[in-house]
């Protein structure tokens, strides 16, 4: 991974709490929860099978939508 998206990440990290201790990062994004890039600036589409267990999870309009800013930023980023 290039440095300058490890300190973005990094400092991303620095602002955020996370029940799961960052274990996305920290697993060298081989423990990501399924989402998808679907345009939207802020948000992914959230495709978990139990999405109310996040507490990053958002439904609008029967759509569950992902609003963790570091999952959001290796879905469009890293596209992972």
């Amino acid at each position: 991974m290039e440095s300058a998206i490890q300190k973005h990440i990094e400092e991303m990290i620095d602002g955020l709490q996370c029940p799961k201790e960052f274990s996305c990062y920290t697993s060298g994004f081989k423990n990501l929860c399924k989402a998808r890039d679907i345009g939207l600036e802020s948000f992914v589409a959230c495709l978990m099978n139990d999405p109310l267990a996040c507490k990053f999870s958002l439904q609008f309009g029967g759509v569950f939508f992902c609003q963790c800013e570091l999952r959001v930023y290796i879905a469009k980023k890293l596209r992972k």
